[in-house]
């Protein structure tokens, strides 16, 4: 496979275009009314010109993202490098990124970990997510 050839730059821009199957949704994830999404348009998120994300964070003040998707060693890896740069606490998750092989799953997220992000599993985000109402009721107790 060549890096430039037609089929290689037809499925990158149908990943990246309004309304192209690449773009689309996966159909097995569990869309609630009222979640919010996000049109893409370059690889990173964050970048300049791709997408509205940056100042839908800074309105709502956010200060951590967590990174999941495709493909671990170009979208989700650009976006979290990005992140870091643009000063947010970056989590990307281990085991809710996938990529072509584990090779290159593991060494985005080796060098990811080694500068950009704390990298965890989906269980330990979710033990961390739920702190802060752990703590919470525990105040809350007499």
């Amino acid at each position: 496979m060549e890096f430039l050839s037609p089929e290689f730059l037809g499925d990158m821009l149908g990943a990246l275009t309004e309304g192209e199957e690449g773009a689309m949704l996966w159909h097995a994830l569990d869309v609630q009314p009222g979640d919010q999404h996000v049109i893409k348009r370059r690889f990173s998120a964050l970048i300049q010109g791709s997408s509205d994300l940056l100042e839908r964070l800074q309105a709502a003040g956010i200060d951590t993202v967590i990174i999941t998707g495709t493909a671990t060693n170009i979208c989700c890896e650009s976006t979290a490098r990005d992140a870091f740069m643009l000063n947010y606490r970056t989590l990307v998750v281990s085991d809710a990124n996938a990529t072509v092989s584990d090779e290159a799953h593991n060494a985005s997220l080796n060098a990811l970990f080694m500068r950009f992000a704390d990298v965890f599993t989906t269980a330990e985000v979710a033990d961390l997510l739920a702190q802060p109402t752990r703590n919470a009721r525990q105040r809350a107790r007499p």
